[in-house]
């Protein structure tokens, strides 16, 4: 068989997000925003004696962490998109990295709400007004943040069309979104407790807020974490997708026998159907069928009926 003949049959596994490139860059940039805003917060709890700007300092370089992850994750997709050894590209990269700032989200809401207990118990001097400028000013940065991630989100809905429109979330970026987030709910719930200290004297409102913090930041680390697992496992995205994939494949005596549904990245769906029949048909036939349901890699498989003794097809 000539190789012209070959490379006609071959396709691509590149399933990065359509706004793969403008999401790293968004993502590197609230990376550079977040690691200025901590070394900020460190220096002026040194320097005022605030050991509540220094907690929150390092507390946020663990949200800069998790946003380098973020970034290099889509540097490595991107990178390595056509690199055969992965079966089906590179598109879960970024789910994996999501999964991993879940985790880190989780320890942090647990750190939170140790250290809140720890000053609930022993209430530490705090002197409100330097807090509270540095407090803003990290609140403003966080909103920055936040709102670069979230248009970055919403950007690319616009670009799919058919039923894997519903499946174009980028874990990863949602796990970014989440961590800015996350510091900017801490920045208000901070400026919340500081406030209410330094005008009525409450002290001890600064570890109940903390703790406020920790179990909402705990309720989103679980949500990131189940919908990037489901993702991870190959969990079926949409049970009325797969149905509809059933009933577009069987038409008059064409039967599915067998079927997958996956998520190959961020707004690309996977099919893997096994299809037995009286009258079996080729391959692309049964490809037509699923036109306009938005599926970036279809692989169909054609039986006949257990009785009679011709070769399967498949493509």
């Amino acid at each position: 068989m000539h190789t012209q003949t070959m490379d006609a049959w071959r396709h691509e596994h590149i399933f990065l997000g359509s706004q793969h490139d403008q999401n790293e860059r968004r993502t590197w940039f609230v990376v550079a925003l977040t690691a200025t805003m901590m070394v900020v917060e460190i220096v002026a709890g040194s320097i005022f004696g605030s050991m509540a700007l220094v907690a929150d300092g390092w507390h946020m370089s663990t949200h800069a962490g998790a946003l380098v992850l973020a970034a290099l994750a889509y540097r490595y997709a991107r990178r390595h998109a056509q690199d055969a050894q992965f079966a089906f590209g590179t598109g879960k990269v970024g789910e994996l990295a999501g999964f991993s700032s879940a985790i880190i989200l989780a320890i942090i809401a647990l750190l939170i709400g140790y250290e809140s207990v720890l000053r609930l118990i022993n209430p530490v001097p705090i002197r409100f007004e330097w807090a509270i400028a540095v407090a803003a000013v990290g609140l403003v940065v966080n909103l920055v943040s936040a709102w670069l991630l979230h248009e970055g989100g919403n950007h690319g809905h616009h670009h799919h069309h058919g039923e894997a429109h519903r499946h174009d979330h980028d874990h990863n970026l949602r796990a970014a979104y989440i961590h800015v987030l996350a510091d900017a709910l801490t920045s208000v719930l901070a400026l919340v407790a500081l406030v209410t200290g330094l005008l009525y004297g409450w002290v001890w409102m600064d570890p109940i807020m903390g703790i406020v913090g920790a179990v909402v930041i705990g309720v989103w680390s679980f949500g990131l974490l189940k919908s990037a697992a489901t993702v991870l496992l190959d969990a079926v995205p949409d049970r009325r997708l797969a149905s509809r994939v059933k009933e577009r494949l069987e038409v008059g005596l064409d039967r599915v026998a067998d079927l997958h549904v996956w998520r190959l990245g961020p707004g690309h769906l996977g099919v893997i159907a096994a299809i037995v029949s009286d009258t079996p048909q080729a391959p692309d036939v049964y490809k037509e069928r699923l036109a306009g349901l938005g599926l970036s890699h279809v692989t169909i498989e054609v039986h006949q009926c257990p009785d009679r003794h011709d070769t399967p097809l498949a493509a």
